[in-house]
């Protein structure tokens, strides 16, 4: 047992890393039981992407360490060497911290590298929401960081059992939800007006009393040269439509300088007299925008998550979320821009979904930090099977061995 605080370094490398470990990080300041150690890192320090730090640090979380480790270009190359290169500089911040657990988040190429720094200086690694699929190479990033880490917080029942279907001992695996889902539980949404007027301010061109279209889409990694088309196709549907849209810019992967182009490019065009362009916005803050917009258009996996939570109707844009589990809120279109058009018109026309707790209820940050003050895991792993033993035989049958493990025929 260990006689001091357990030391807990949660590494948050982007905007949207943010808003799904903040609540984690405010639980595991508030436990007694638990020192925070926080890294800002990769994207969080650039002004570009939103400077996320900025933002934790408004809130009180002042880094133990920054660690820059992006290489400008925006390609798949420059993604592979900003993770050689945060494979390079976290394994510093690690040394000096000696943290007991690290903590990464969700499926980035950041936190790749910070699972595998972790997992080679023999520190138990946390990582939350695996268990996932979805497109882009978000997916096979996901899983290897699965493989690598002790202690593992899904967001959702199936995302659990996909874990241990890999063969993760499920003594360690806790469905908690998403601690994204706490922000959004904590939202007040006031007014639609107050929500704009305080978001939008004096001189912007968006109208507080009639209702606006929220659209983030970002670069598809696995689809490389073809993030212009795909956001200039979105970006007519909403031209189309004659709604006025807040629009974000997208974040740091591959494509999305191309991406980048398509807004720049819209922004002298079209509707950019009926639109405002962000970078970033605290997770709150962005939460009420979504409880007051008309409908949600793009490929952030926000309006499948807090978007279920909110009630958002939602439109995802191409193949970034496929298969992604999702509430009655979303609909799935392929990126043309008459089809994103029409799939919009059906979500204003069906309005606001009842609230989904597919991925929580409001508790995953208290949940997560409950569980890193009492789980100690061992840090060599070993592959768990129990009554998916089969798998390991040539003649297995991959329903059976579903069954087994308690997924659906389709998931085996």
């Amino acid at each position: 047992m260990l006689d001091r605080r357990k030391k807990i370094c949660v590494v948050v490398a982007s905007r949207a890393n943010l808003a799904r470990i903040t609540t984690v990080l405010e639980a595991v300041r508030d436990h007694p039981a638990l020192e925070l150690q926080v890294i800002a890192a990769a994207s969080a320090l650039l002004e570009r992407f939103g400077c996320a730090v900025e933002v934790m640090e408004a809130a009180g979380f002042i880094p133990d360490a920054k660690v820059p480790f992006i290489i400008e270009g925006q390609t798949p190359a420059m993604m592979a060497r900003s993770t050689g290169l945060g494979l390079l500089e976290l394994p510093t911040a690690f040394e000096r911290l000696e943290p007991d657990v690290v903590v990464t988040v969700a499926d980035r190429f950041e936190t790749i590298a910070t699972a595998i720094a972790g997992a080679y200086m023999n520190i138990p690694v946390a990582h939350t929401q695996g268990g996932e699929v979805s497109g882009s190479i978000d997916e096979s990033v996901r899983h290897a960081i699965t493989k690598l880490s002790h202690i593992h917080f899904p967001a959702t029942e199936l995302s659990a059992r996909r874990v241990i279907a890999m063969g993760e001992d499920p003594r360690y695996v806790f469905n908690v939800g998403c601690p994204s889902i706490d922000l959004a539980a904590r939202a007040r949404p006031g007014s639609r007006r107050d929500a704009l007027i305080d978001h939008c301010g004096a001189g912007s061109p968006i109208d507080p009393e009639k209702p606006f279209l929220l659209v983030m889409q970002h670069g598809v990694t696995t689809e490389y040269g073809h993030g212009l088309d795909q956001m200039t196709a979105t970006l007519r549907a909403i031209s189309s439509i004659g709604m006025q849209a807040l629009v974000f810019w997208p974040n740091v992967d591959a494509g999305s300088a191309e991406v980048a182009t398509a807004i720049r490019r819209f922004r002298e065009h079209a509707l950019a007299d009926r639109c405002q362009f962000f970078c970033h916005l605290p997770a709150e803050d962005f939460a009420r925008l979504m409880i007051h917009c008309a409908c949600m258009i793009g490929n952030s996996s926000a309006p499948l998550r807090e978007g279920a939570f909110l009630g958002t109707p939602a439109v995802s844009v191409g193949t970034r979320q496929h298969d992604r589990e999702c509430g009655p809120n979303v609909m799935f279109t392929a990126q043309d821009p008459g089809d994103i058009a029409e799939a919009v018109r059906a979500q204003l026309a069906h309005g606001r979904y009842q609230r989904s707790n597919l991925f929580g209820c409001g508790t995953a940050g208290r949940d997560i930090a409950d569980v890193l003050a009492t789980v100690t895991p061992p840090v060599q792993k070993r592959l768990h099977y129990d009554s998916a033993a089969l798998l390991l035989t040539p003649d297995a049958d991959p329903h059976a061995v579903g069954r087994a493990v308690g997924l659906d025929p389709a998931e085996a």
